[in-house]
């Protein structure tokens, strides 16, 4: 099989799952700088489908859809955008590099820490913390004018739309149904990032194909799913009912043991038991939204929706005996700074990178049902892990190129 580097150029895209034996997804959390910990696990990944593949091999070409919430939403964008060659905006070792440089503009530090925390407090009852302006030109001057539909692979991140109430699910699948759904993948980033308390809401309109104007009002998607793993199986399930061609499985069997899902959290702060109900029980909103040194409701409401969405994946696949066919990789023994979504210290960035490296030593866990703890599930490290997932998804790439009757000129993002 040859190297990507001998491949032709405008191969981009990963041929449809109807060929194959598996349908791939990616998930990365919600987080804010911890986005650092994933960046970490995806640059290893990357690398051991480039020792199989050449050094050309990204990971939008192995996975059938990558999900992302907030600052995993902009993650996914860097590694599905095209450039001027049709190929990933971002490699996924490029990813740390993005957040070592840019964090600390996104989320300017104090140089007083005491007087910094009481100027935080007011600001989080007079508006967000941050302006996110510099956030915004980032993102905008990296991503330009692609939309959603343009990118090298399907994608799909949760917003939440705080005009009407209910979660935006920004679907590859849906933009080519919709064109409304179509927007740009900044405006799509900023939106998804945009945390309460932290980052102001973001607005922005689209226009469909006759012209007529939809608009959003959108808060970060972790207020309704911060891990988005579950997200992304209902889209690609939906597509399977609604008879797209990508997913003609009519004789083979289908269901979750079809699924191959490796999901990456950003760490918490689980084992450092940092709130206790007698203090609780006498906060105010104040306390609700500064104690500890950050927003203890933003806190609860992403570990929850992170903490259900795995509950339920890693209870159903296990059921299925095809636990091997999910991978959740998260640390919850994060404490203090390193817990933190904004504080973008130089040591706290470089202690994130750790963070992920230490992960990639720890052994593959699995989390406890009645505990809520990861706890080891056996003797492999996720780092050796991650290794047989390279080579699965290597070998499901190269059988879909065996069978598909249109060789390289299929992909699995039909018009």
């Amino acid at each position: 099989m040859p190297s990507f580097s001998q491949m032709e150029r405008a191969r981009s895209f990963l041929q449809s799952p109807t060929y194959g034996n598996l349908v791939t997804v990616l998930s990365i959390d919600g987080g804010g700088i911890r986005g650092i910990i994933p960046g970490t696990i995806l640059s290893f990944l990357e690398s051991e489908l480039q020792k199989l593949d050449g050094e050309d091999a990204r990971l939008a070409d192995y996975f059938d859809v990558i999900t992302g919430t907030s600052t995993g939403g902009l993650v996914t964008a860097m590694l599905t955008t095209p450039d001027e060659n049709n190929r990933p905006l971002f490699s996924a070792k490029d990813i740390n590099a993005f957040y070592l440089e840019h964090c600390p503009k996104i989320f300017p530090q104090g140089s007083a820490p005491l007087i910094g925390e009481a100027v935080d407090m007011v600001k989080n009852l007079t508006g967000p913390k941050y302006d996110g302006k510099y956030l915004h030109n980032i993102v905008k001057e990296k991503l330009g004018d692609k939309r959603l539909n343009d990118t090298l692979t399907n994608v799909i991140i949760p917003t939440f739309d705080i005009k009407r109430l209910q979660p935006t699910i920004f679907s590859s699948y849906e933009a080519k149904k919709k064109s409304c759904v179509d927007a740009l993948l900044s405006d799509i980033c900023i939106a998804t990032s945009a945390a309460p308390t932290y980052l102001p809401a973001h607005h922005f309109e689209t226009k469909t194909s006759t012209g007529e104007t939809r608009e959003f009002h959108l808060i970060d998607g972790g207020v309704a799913a911060n891990n988005p793993a579950l997200v992304a199986i209902n889209e690609v399930t939906k597509e399977i009912h609604q008879g797209n061609s990508d997913f003609n499985f009519s004789t083979r069997p289908t269901g979750y043991g079809r699924f191959l899902v490796v999901s990456l959290g950003t760490g918490s702060a689980k084992c450092e038991e940092k709130y206790h109900a007698n203090d609780v029980a006498k906060w105010g909103l104040l306390a609700w939204l500064t104690s500890g040194g950050s927003c203890p409701l933003t806190d609860v409401f992403t570990q929850a929706s992170s903490d259900m969405v795995d509950f339920h994946l890693a209870t159903v696949f296990q059921a299925l005996n095809c636990e091997k066919s999910y991978l959740r990789i998260q640390d919850d023994t994060l404490e203090k700074t390193v817990s933190s979504v904004d504080i973008a210290t130089k040591e706290n960035l470089d202690n994130l990178v750790k963070v992920g490296e230490k992960l990639l030593k720890k052994p593959v866990s699995r989390v406890n049902m009645d505990t809520g703890v990861f706890e080891p599930a056996h003797q492999s490290t996720n780092e050796e892990a991650l290794v047989r997932i390279a080579g699965i998804l290597s070998r499901e790439r190269k059988v879909r190129e065996t069978q598909s009757p249109h060789g390289k000129a299929v992909t699995n993002k039909s018009n």
